[in-house]
This record gives structure tokens, C-alpha cells and sequence, in this order.
């Protein structure tokens, strides 16, 4: 503990011994007036101070000093009211012990009487004070599980008030864990503060050694995660404990207090990434009041461009996908959320030239995201074809009818499988970000739509990500299956992706001397994460062990894949923004003219069926597409041998 930990505790615990005392003195005070009203002065004066000592003296074994008057509980107030008659009855006795008369026969009850309504009656009042309702005691002395909390005093207070409406607690609460360190040492609701969420690895050890550990570590503060997270998912995990969350705070309702549900730890809030701050104005600035059309709007990216556009309110909103089922669903979601922004969901297929010069002629979208694509690696090696139609045509064919419709910009999606591909998705989503640049520096000095493509990599929980198929093998009882040991992936939430990418939008809208005609805004992933990693935090958040009860079982990399993914080209340099989170890859224009002529190409061969000859004309124009067709990882011995 720090010395300004360890003096502010101090200081809290002088705190309400200084309080305590001078209420005993008061309450002294006033027994001796009760019981003579015409010399109401104690004999001898001293015997005020006496009432202070007493109850400092009963004080220490009860643990007055330590509780925390702003949680105040039931069981507390017994606590300080079973001290207030202690000290009263030792004072009587010292009293007689001393050969002073007392004031009256009445005097021990009057002294009682006044210790309880001082020292009991205002932590009563600040407690209603600071959170109106009744304080409630918790310890379900039937319950099967034993559980300590995490979490701030407002949280935990929270949790502690409606598990304690409940019939049948099913948790008996035997001790708390503080976020912020401060608390250390105090009560709450007559539970201890074990000590900080900073060293809870040493508050289970203790535990451990004195035969204490609880079932589980419930966590009822919903913003806690990250890297502090982790730290205490290790402990947990060290001595063998389950970790859940407490459901949303506004959850815990009256209402319905039997049924509270605690709930599993995410596996996107390990993430341990900082929170950026965006340009929420320019957005608006941007969006608002424009017709806006996003292309993929029923997939995981889509959705929540969707989502979040809504949210800027546009003057209409175009959803375009050529899903009926997903599209029904996000349309479904907006009319329950924003209401009043218009909306018209068109089913449609990007790949289809003539459709989309239609659809945008009629909608004339001032703004286009284009989220579009083939994204599953494996299914588009096994389909070539329809991943170039899809990723390279559609891209083409919504770029030309946006711009013929007037649209004055639009925000490519890409990933980093563009950056040095070994896959027909990369390649085909390189293609796409060469026709776009090209289109953004000829429109920059030619005027027309400008065009912004924003690279990233995997989106957590997104359609066909790895992370809802973990989800689907554990609840099957696994094994949880792994291409390689050595795979890496970069992760971000996708509502933070989407974030980033209207943030890229804004600033590409806006030019400046760090923007490069034709540049790719690069979000900013962090660290990568090894997938087998992945998969055993994924494990253990559902409260079980790797390799014991669920194993891992490794399959060799599948075609297409490759073990790293990379965010930027050799010869791309990253550049500033100027925005936390953003960064700029220095631009590779290729030749507008050899871009189409390639397209042309690709177009003619998927007519005829050629997926070589397409795939000759993609190398072509993407020199650094290393193709690997077959797969090439380690076999499925040597994987498990290194895993």
C-alpha cells in the first residue's frame, strides 16, 4: 500500500472515531439532563470525555471505525447499536467502580437510550441522505454459492440492495474487492473490503491460505475492463474461481428481485484498448440532413454503419443488401430505435451494373459506404469467381453509379488481408482499394466524388469471425479448433471500428496538408492477439479449463490463410492524422487505365467460367499476391506437437 493510501485510510478511520466520540460525549450530555434537569452537568465534568473513551474502547472490537456511514446497512446499524449499549453499560460501571453516585436509578437506561439514537440516528439520516430506500442485510445463510463482488461502492450498493429483495438469495456475499483503493479496510453493509482489485491475486491468496476462497468473483461495475480485467481474470483463474458479471445496473429492479441473472465476462472486454475520443460534431456535420446509402447493411460491418449513421440523423437512409433475412432485421431495429429518420431497404446485388446505376439514379445518395463483400477466406478460395465479381466488380459497379448520381464521397470497408495477400479475398480486396484510390485522385483533381478507403482487421463477433464459432464449438463441448499456434490476428469491437471509419470519413472529407489524395486511413488495431490465446481466455470465461475439460485441437492452416496478418505494404508509409486511433498509409496509385483493363479482364473470364485466367489477370495488377492455394501449414501432428 502507497503512503497516500495508507494516509487516507488513516485518516477516514480518524474520521469516525473524531465523529463517534463527540456523539458519546453528546449523548452523555443528555442522559444527565434527562435524569436532572436542574443540574444536568456531569459529576465529575470529566465523565463527558469518559463517553468518548467508551466508545472508542467498545468501538475497536466492533469495528466502528471502519464502516462507511454513505452504506450504511441493517446489519450495521445493529452493530452500532449494540455498541452504543456496550459502552454505555461499561461507562455505568466505571462510574460506580470510581464511587461516584449516578445522576439517577434511571440513568443507565437514559444513557442507553441516547447512545442509540446518537449514534445509530445520524448514519441513518446521511445514509437515506446520500441513497434514499431501505438499507438491507445479505448474507443468504442458505445460499449454495459463496461470492465476493468487484465493483465501486454505488455498484456494489446496488447489487447488495437487490439481491437481498430476493426470496432465495442465491449467493451468500462474503467479502468485497474495491476498484478504487480508498475503500480498502472499510465496511460495507457489515462486509469487509478485502482490499483493491489491484492486488486481488494477494487478497485470494490470503484468503486461500485461511480456507475462505468463495465459489466466484461476481463483478457488478459494468464499465470495468481491459488490462485490470485480465489481472483479475489471472487470479481468479490461479486459484481455480469463476468470474461473472452483474447484469445491467438498471436491471436490478424491484420489480422482479428473484431473478438476477449474473452473466458471463465478454471476451471483447479484455481488449485492452483505450477509449478514443472522436469528432462526434463533424459527424454530425457530415451526415446530417444527407441522403446516405450503405451497401452489405444487413452484415456485421453494415449494420452498425447503419446503426450509427441513424444516430447523426440523416434525411434518408438507404440499407441495401442482397439478404432478405438480414436486411428485415436491421430495418426492423431502426424503426424501433430512430423512428423518425427515413429509411428504404432495397434488395439488391452489388455485382449488378445496371441495378445499382437504377437504385442510386432514384435515391441520389449524397454519401455511400460500401461495406459489400465476400469476406470468408476458405469460401471464396473455393470460389474465385464470385469473390472477384463480388469484391472487385461490385466495388466498381457502385463507385461508377454513386459518382454518376452526383454522391459526393464514398468510404470503402477493406482489410488487412489487402496487405501483401496470399488469399483471393486480400488480392480481390487490394483491386477494389487500387480502383478507389485511383477514382479519389482523379475526382481531387478533376472534382466529382471523392473516394475513402478505411483498412482494418478482424471485427470481434462479426458474421464468420472466430470468435461466434469458439462460442458455437464450446457450447457443442468443444474441442475448440485452431488453424496454428503461431496464428495472429489484430481485434477490434466492431462498434469501435465503425467509429473509426465515420471518423476517417470526416477527416478525408475535410483534405489538409497530412491527407493524401488517394491515401488509406488504417485504423489503429493495437497489439495482435495469438488465436490459441484467444480461445483459452474464451475457456475460461465460460468457467472451465483448457485442455481438462475443453481441449484445443489444432488443423493446420486452411487455403488462402497465412500466419500474420500485416496493416501496411513495404511501401507504405504510415502517416499522421492528426486523430488518436487513425493513420494514413502513404499511397500506391496504380494506373487508372491498367486497373480497368484488368477489371475488363476479370469480367470477361468469370463470363467464360476461367477462374485461371482471372486469377493471372488479379497477379498481374497485384504483384504481391503470393497465392497460397493449398493451404501449406504444418501438418495436423506437428500443430499439436507445438501446442
Amino acid at each position: 500500500m502507497t503512503v497516500s493510501k495508507f494516509s487516507r485510510r488513516l485518516g477516514n478511520v480518524a474520521l469516525n472515531m473524531a465523529l463517534d466520540g463527540t456523539l458519546a460525549i453528546m449523548a452523555v450530555l443528555i442522559a444527565g439532563w434527562l435524569c436532572a434537569p436542574a443540574s444536568p452537568w456531569p459529576n465529575p465534568p470529566a465523565l463527558a470525555i469518559g463517553g468518548g473513551v467508551s466508545i472508542w474502547l467498545i468501538g475497536v472490537p466492533f469495528g466502528l471505525s471502519r464502516l462507511h456511514w454513505r452504506f450504511t446497512s441493517m446489519r450495521d446499524l445493529a452493530l452500532v447499536g449494540g455498541a452504543g449499549i456496550a459502552a454505555a453499560v461499561l461507562l455505568t460501571l466505571l462510574i460506580i467502580g470510581a464511587g461516584f453516585d449516578l445522576p439517577s436509578p434511571s440513568y443507565p437506561l437514559a444513557l442507553m437510550f441516547s447512545m442509540l439514537v446518537l449514534l445509530v440516528g445520524p448514519r441513518i439520516a446521511y445514509r437515506l441522505l446520500r441513497h434514499p430506500g431501505t438499507p438491507s442485510a445479505v448474507n443468504a445463510v442458505n445460499a449454495v454459492s459463496s461470492a465476493i463482488l468487484v465493483g465501486t461502492g454505488d455498484t456494489i450498493e446496488l447489487f447488495l440492495n437487490a439481491l437481498a429483495r430476493a426470496t432465495e438469495p442465491p449467493y451468500r456475499i462474503t467479502g468485497l474487492i474495491a476498484l478504487p483503493a480508498r475503500h480498502i479496510g472499510r465496511r460495507m453493509h457489515g462486509l469487509d473490503i478485502l482490499g483493491a482489485v489491484s492486488n486481488a491475486d494477494g487478497v485470494l491468496t490470503k484468503l486461500a491460505a485461511a480456507g475462505t476462497v468463495p465459489d466466484l468473483l461476481v463483478i457488478t461495475e459494468p464499465e470495468f475492463s481491459g488490462t485490470a480485467l485480465a489481472g483479475l481474470l489471472t487470479a481468479a483463474d490461479k486459484h481455480g474461481l469463476r468470474v461473472l458479471r452483474a447484469p445491467n445496473l438498471t436491471a436490478l429492479s424491484p420489480a422482479d428481485p428473484g431473478q438476477i441473472q449474473l452473466q458471463p465476462i465478454a471476451i471483447e472486454d479484455l481488449l485492452n484498448r483505450q477509449q478514443v475520443a472522436l469528432d462526434r460534431d463533424g459527424m454530425a456535420r457530415l451526415i446530417a440532413g444527407r441522403r446516405v446509402l450503405v451497401t452489405g447493411a444487413g452484415g456485421s460491418i453494415g449494420s452498425e454503419l447503419a446503426r450509427q449513421v441513424a444516430g447523426f440523423a440523416p434525411a434518408s437512409l438507404m440499407l441495401l443488401d442482397n439478404g432478405e433475412f438480414a436486411l428485415w432485421q436491421i430495418d426492423l431495429e431502426l424503426t424501433e430505435k430512430h423512428p423518425s429518420v427515413a429509411r428504404l431497404s432495397v434488395i439488391a446485388d452489388v455485382r449488378d451494373t445496371a441495378r445499382m446505376h437504377e437504385v442510386c439514379a432514384q435515391f441520389k445518395p449524397e454519401l455511400v459506404f460500401h461495406a459489400a463483400a465476400l469476406k470468408h477466406v476458405p469460401i471464396v478460395e473455393s470460389n474465385p469467381l464470385e469473390g472477384l465479381q463480388t469484391n472487385v466488380l461490385g466495388t466498381r459497379a457502385v463507385a461508377d453509379a454513386a459518382r454518376a448520381s452526383g454522391a459526393a464521397l464514398m468510404v470503402l470497408i477493406s482489410t488487412d488481408k489487402a496487405v501483401n495477400p496470399s488469399s483471393v479475398m486480400g488480392a480481390s480486396k487490394r483491386l477494389a482499394e487500387m480502383y478507389c484510390q485511383a477514382l479519389d485522385v482523379a475526382a481531387r483533381q478533376n472534382g466529382g466524388m471523392g473516394c475513402i478507403t478505411v483498412r482494418f482487421g478482424n471485427v470481434l463477433g462479426s458474421t464468420g469471425s472466430v470468435v461466434p464459432l469458439f462460442r458455437r464449438q464450446l457450447a457443442m463441448g468443444g474441442p475448440l479448433t485452431v488453424t496454428h499456434p503461431d496464428m495472429q490476428r489484430y481485434f477490434m469491437t466492431v462498434r469501435e471500428a465503425v467509429g473509426l471509419v465515420l471518423q476517417a470519413s470526416v477527416v478525408g472529407s475535410k483534405g489538409g496538408d497530412t491527407i493524401k489524395h488517394g491515401g488509406i486511413f488504417v485504423l489503429d488495431m493495437g497489439e495482435p492477439v495469438r488465436i490459441v490465446d484467444l480461445a483459452r481466455q474464451m475457456i475460461r470465461l465460460a468457467g472451465l479449463r483448457p485442455d481438462i475439460d475443453i481441449g484445443i485441437r489444432f488443423t493446420g492452416l486452411r487455403p488462402g490463410e497465412k500466419l500474420f496478418e500485416e496493416l501496411f505494404h513495404g511501401s507504405e508509409q504510415p502517416v499522421p492524422t492528426g486523430f488518436p486511433g487513425l493513420l494514413m498509409a502513404s499511397p500506391r496509385i496504380a494506373d487508372m487505365a491498367l486497373v480497368q483493363a484488368a477489371m475488363a479482364e476479370i469480367s470477361a473470364q468469370g463470363t467464360q467460367g476461367d477462374a485461371t485466367h482471372a486469377l493471372a489477370a488479379l497477379a498481374r495488377l497485384v504483384p504481391e499476391f503470393a497465392h497460397n492455394a493449398d493451404g501449406g501449414g504444418a501438418p495436423l501432428a506437428d500443430c499439436e506437437k507445438t501446442g
